[in-house]
């Protein structure tokens, strides 16, 4: 085991879950502190230590860095795209006040290392959607969008200026069987997988053709673990990193479960998500992440299908 003591802020949420646990794994139950506003997920309880702790709540936070002698610290707590489309000036001020007041913290408290993440809600409508560079035209076209690359550049400020040692990810869409998506945009391709089990049917809120960067949980906990664990030197942006798995669209997904619930069908209503989705990339070039810290993701549409369905009849 190892002598990091990790502190979790948002460990409740989609990411949040999975991510405690697999770092508990890792580095032993004690030494990986969850913290959430929600009372603690049941997928949690009695694998270590919880606060229910208000990420807004600077004090309390740094109250709970010193009384567990924190070292690195992972900032999960957001309002995400979809949501954040309903309520924009709660959205800007949570995901950017709480990321600002732990920048400071972990400054002046000596944090080692500090985990925020991004998503590819930072690109717009002007980038390219194809193969998405890097470096490429960032305009952002949401709040959650805004939130995530001011927070990049936020990010990117305090290693160079303060010379924290943060890093981060640009999430594409996350499909999980362990917990429930949070508001996001991709969400359709977990609900999807629960509907077919459950109904048969689905009523897709994005048309037939919308293809999104996607990635199952697995490699996503994988990619941010590896990133925090890879030696600084070899990290050459502190920007977040592209990351990529597959792309596909509600027909294409629709198949795939076909394949395994002959009988299920789908229907689409595009609802104020398509235009969000509209705007985002279709696929990403994620050479630098593989190059920096040799990311390579381990599953494609078809084994991710079988896994989700596997477990969620279980």
């Amino acid at each position: 085991m190892k002598s990091d003591k990790i502190l979790i802020l948002g460990s409740c949420g989609q990411i949040g879950v999975e991510l405690t646990l697999a770092l508990r794994t890792q580095y032993g139950n004690d030494a990986v502190i969850a913290t959430d506003i929600k009372e603690e997920h049941g997928l949690l309880k009695g694998t270590g230590p919880f606060y229910q702790v208000d990420v807004m709540d600077i004090n309390a936070v740094l109250a709970l860095v010193k009384k567990e002698q924190i070292t690195q610290i992972y900032l999960l707590a957001a309002l995400l795209s979809a949501t954040g489309e309903k309520m924009p000036l709660k959205a800007w001020d949570i995901n950017m006040t709480s990321l600002l007041q732990v920048l400071e913290m972990s400054v002046q408290e000596k944090i080692a290392k500090v985990y925020w993440p991004s998503s590819i809600a930072v690109f717009g409508s002007s980038t390219p959607k194809q193969s998405t560079p890097q470096k490429t035209i960032v305009e952002p076209e949401t709040v959650y969008g805004i939130s995530k690359y001011a927070g990049e550049n936020w990010c990117q400020y305090y290693a160079k200026r303060y010379g924290l040692d943060v890093r981060s990810i640009r999430y594409p869409g996350l499909i999980s069987w362990k917990s429930l998506p949070g508001g996001g945009t991709t969400d359709y391709a977990v609900d999807i997988y629960l509907q077919a089990l459950a109904q048969k049917k689905y009523t897709c809120f994005l048309s037939e053709h919308t293809y999104l960067p996607m990635m199952y949980m697995d490699d996503a906990i994988r990619a941010t673990i590896e990133l925090m664990e890879a030696p600084a030197d070899r990290l050459s942006t502190r920007l977040a990193y592209n990351i990529s798995a597959m792309s596909f669209s509600p027909k294409e997904i629709a198949a795939s479960i076909q394949k395994h619930i002959p009988d299920f069908s789908i229907d689409y209503a595009p609802d104020f998500r398509q235009q969000i989705a509209d705007g985002w990339p279709q696929s990403i070039d994620d050479r630098l992440a593989q190059e920096d810290w040799n990311w390579k993701a381990a599953f494609d549409l078809e084994k991710m299908t079988a896994t989700m369905l596997e477990n969620l009849s279980k």
